[in-house]
């Protein structure tokens, strides 16, 4: 993406005031999206973007600059602007010389997005919506979502080191509207992976639209949900992000150091039911997290947070890292070119355990069984948190009976991490997901297997 012998010249430029640490992230962003509406194509776009952030460190201070132009001379600008952010000081430039490191790639495209013509995509979507609206006359809004992105990145330092990546990635949404004497429910689901085109060579667009209008129609029927703290048992896949949510930010080092997590100083302590591993794993083939290098040119890798209830380490970025005197984590990551690195999760999830899924619902008297998870928010200093359920049943006499109206999960998470007494064989990741954090959102996986909390909080409205 850039000549060596242009980024050496570079970083030497923003280390000439006597800086510490210098890199320079270069991204060339493509993405496409269309979206169908009531049968209409509301949305048919493209877009591209390119751009370089230099960040240069002093000390406990970083100067960051970013810039569209990528030729050298706008290179060599945005590095004095970082290295002046940073400190001023003595005139000088350093020699550095470069690397390469080469990290295999999770997997390979079969099928370039970009080489698939618009009319086909909307094609697709037309599909889904016929599907959708044959499943009864009660759908009464069909709304279909097809995108894709490519990110090329390049990231180099003064350390030498130089890394490359390409990411491209596939989804595909869709969400009904079902209307009844309840009044109107919604259903959605999405499916996405880091891969090309071949997604829909493995996806059915007709079922997976036929069983989201379903989940609609079903919700028609539903009961209020309860209020009250009653055993939940969470199903495969769909229960991920109350994790990552409600744990995976906790064990983010920078929440850490900034005493924000309750789980600061607690390394080798039990934190969780002895059932439970809790991964981060960048290097999850496919999964909508992963990468072959990090967004400080750090190789992914697979990192056990808890093992068998006990904490064994924390997530890092390159920089926080190097100043602890540790192993990189492949943690650092940034939305774009215009944003400085932070430590983000991957793919994180809870290990499958040896309970048959079916045995843990059948042991529960009374209680909830959620099966998909929708947004919510989380105190990392505290652990506190509150969720929306956008699919859950009534657990009666140890059989799923009733839907559930969207209510709250409400609870904390080093408690909900204790309070887990079973957990499945049926390991599954969920949807594709974004995750915000300090303005910034990358996208990452979940998953779980089927398990079950002895106590939460249902925030229902039924008695």
């Amino acid at each position: 993406m850039l000549d060596s012998s242009v980024i050496q010249r570079v970083l030497g430029t923003a280390l000439r005031t006597g800086g510490d640490f210098a890199e320079i992230f270069v991204e060339d962003r493509r993405s496409s999206s269309a979206r169908l509406d009531d049968g209409r194509v509301e949305e048919l776009s493209s877009g591209r973007d390119r751009g370089a952030g230099i960040r240069v460190v002093v000390g406990d201070t970083t100067g960051y600059a970013h810039t569209a132009d990528l030729s050298e001379a706008g290179l060599r600008a945005a590095a004095d602007a970082a290295a002046a952010a940073a400190r001023g000081a003595a005139e000088g430039e350093r020699t550095i010389a470069m690397t390469r490191v080469d990290a295999p790639r999770p997997n390979e495209i079969a099928i370039a997005p970009e080489d698939i013509e618009k009319a086909a995509k909307v094609a697709l979507l037309a599909r889904a919506d016929e599907a959708a609206r044959a499943e009864g006359a009660a759908i009464k809004q069909v709304t279909a979502r097809v995108a894709d992105s490519r990110r090329r990145i390049l990231v180099a330092n003064n350390d030498g080191m130089l890394s490359e990546d390409d990411q491209v990635k596939t989804l595909f949404a869709v969400q009904c509207v079902a209307v009844g004497d309840t009044g109107m429910q919604t259903g959605y689901e999405s499916v996405g992976h880091t891969i090309g085109w071949e997604l829909f060579d493995r996806l059915d667009v007709e079922e997976h639209a036929r069983k989201v209008a379903r989940q609609a129609l079903t919700k028609l029927q539903a009961r209020p949900a309860p209020s009250g703290t009653m055993p939940v048992v969470i199903g495969s896949g769909g229960g991920g992000v109350l994790f990552h949510e409600a744990c995976g930010h906790g064990l983010e080092a920078d929440a850490i150091a900034k005493g924000a997590s309750v789980f600061k100083g607690r390394k080798g302590t039990q934190v969780a039911s002895p059932l439970v591993t809790l991964v981060d794993d960048g290097t999850m083939a496919e999964e909508w997290g992963c990468y072959a290098v990090d967004d400080e040119g750090t190789p992914a890798q697979r990192n056990v947070l808890i093992e068998d209830g006990v904490l064994t380490d924390y997530m890092y970025d390159f920089l926080r890292a190097r100043k602890e005197g540790r192993a990189r984590s492949g943690n650092g990551r940034r939305e774009s070119y215009q944003h400085l690195p932070m430590v983000r999760m991957t793919n994180t999830y809870v290990l499958a355990g040896e309970s048959d899924p079916d045995d843990i619902v059948a042991s529960t008297e009374r209680g909830v069984f959620v099966k998909a998870l929708g947004g919510g928010s989380v105190n990392t200093a505290t652990g506190d948190f509150v969720f929306g359920m956008t699919e859950a049943y009534l657990i009666e006499n140890g059989e799923i009976t009733a839907p559930l109206r969207e209510g709250n999960l409400i609870g904390n998470g080093p408690q909900v991490l204790s309070l887990i007494d079973a957990v499945g064989n049926d390991f599954a990741m969920g949807p594709p997901g974004m995750c915000g954090k300090d303005g910034q959102g990358v996208p990452v996986g979940d998953g779980v297997p089927t398990l079950r909390v002895t106590a939460l909080t249902i925030g229902g409205t039924a008695a």
